[in-house]
């Protein structure tokens, strides 16, 4: 059965995540962020994901707000950045993301990504975070198997999500098999694969035997895989779209066709790529600070 924006994912501590999320990566501009979250809200969503590099939290915190539905309906969930990782730097950071988003408590944290020497540390924070009640779910993004089996030696509490870079060209199959056989959650950022997915023959034939859109195929393709989505968007219509995938269902043919377009290859930075990873960290941590400063 095809979920919809209602249905919600139970993780391993018992808290509910929707299935259906709206990403607020690259969302910036007070107005566009305010006027995307309130027309998610309208269609249904109620699962809002940022980060602390997006340098967003505050206008998202004011956004939610106007977007007139109770606290306890939404599920919020940021992310530490690379910079502030570490013990007392993630507890810093936390305050810090508490206090943008305008909020009691946060409902997941994740850490952004795996910085080598530095997530134990910070995986111990969140811990301390999650037993004080401050946040009610703690994950991670951008684990690989090895990061998550280095993690897991250490951790009191398992990370009740990993979100990843997924996409029918690198489907993640192997770190879902990870993922299942400890109870963790896999969601999906980047579902759509930035885009280079919309003029793929294959999902466009797919979409054109459905009656449906290109990116309503492939969103529906991660649902049925039970995977979290978060697709990004600014448009009012594409907001709508993305909540209304019931309509049709993909059956075992259609299945098999987009199982065909595995490439392995990362639209974003792969984990394990060092050079390009510290560069990347560097100028993103500059912009971050550059905006902190100007605040």
């Amino acid at each position: 059965m095809v979920k919809t924006v209602q249905d919600k994912y139970q993780l391993q501590n018992g808290s509910k995540i929707p299935y259906i999320g709206l990403g607020i990566f690259q969302m910036s501009e007070e107005k566009y962020i305010t006027q995307a979250v309130v027309e998610a809200i309208n269609a249904g969503y109620r699962l809002f994901d940022t980060a602390a590099v997006y340098n967003n939290e505050r206008e998202v915190g004011e956004a939610i707000r106007a977007g007139g539905v109770l606290r306890e309906e939404l599920f919020i969930s940021s992310k530490i950045w690379n910079g502030d990782q570490g013990y007392d730097e993630t507890l810093f950071a936390f305050e810090r993301t508490l206090k943008n988003l305008n909020l009691n408590e946060l409902d997941l944290y994740l850490i952004h990504w795996p910085l080598a020497g530095k997530y134990r540390d910070t995986w111990r924070a969140m811990e301390r975070l999650y037993a004080e009640g401050a946040v009610k779910a703690i994950g991670v993004a951008n684990f690989k198997e090895h990061h998550l089996e280095d993690l897991l030696a250490v951790a009191n509490e398992l990370p009740v999500l990993d979100q990843v870079e997924t996409h029918p060209l690198l489907p993640q199959n192997e770190l879902r098999t990870f993922l299942k056989k400890h109870g963790i959650a896999h969601a999906a950022w980047s579902p759509l694969a930035k885009g280079t997915l919309m003029q793929n023959p294959v999902i466009q034939d797919i979409a054109k035997k459905h009656g449906a859109q290109v990116d309503q195929v492939i969103l529906q393709w991660h649902l049925l895989r039970d995977t979290i989505i978060i697709p990004k968007s600014i448009a009012s219509s594409r907001i709508k779209e993305n909540a209304k995938l019931s309509y049709f269902e993909l059956d075992r043919e259609d299945l098999y066709k987009i199982s065909k377009l595995e490439t392995g290859k990362y639209v974003g930075p792969d984990p394990d790529d060092l050079a390009y990873f510290l560069e990347s960290m560097k100028r993103e941590e500059e912009q971050l600070q550059n905006a902190r400063d100007n605040r």
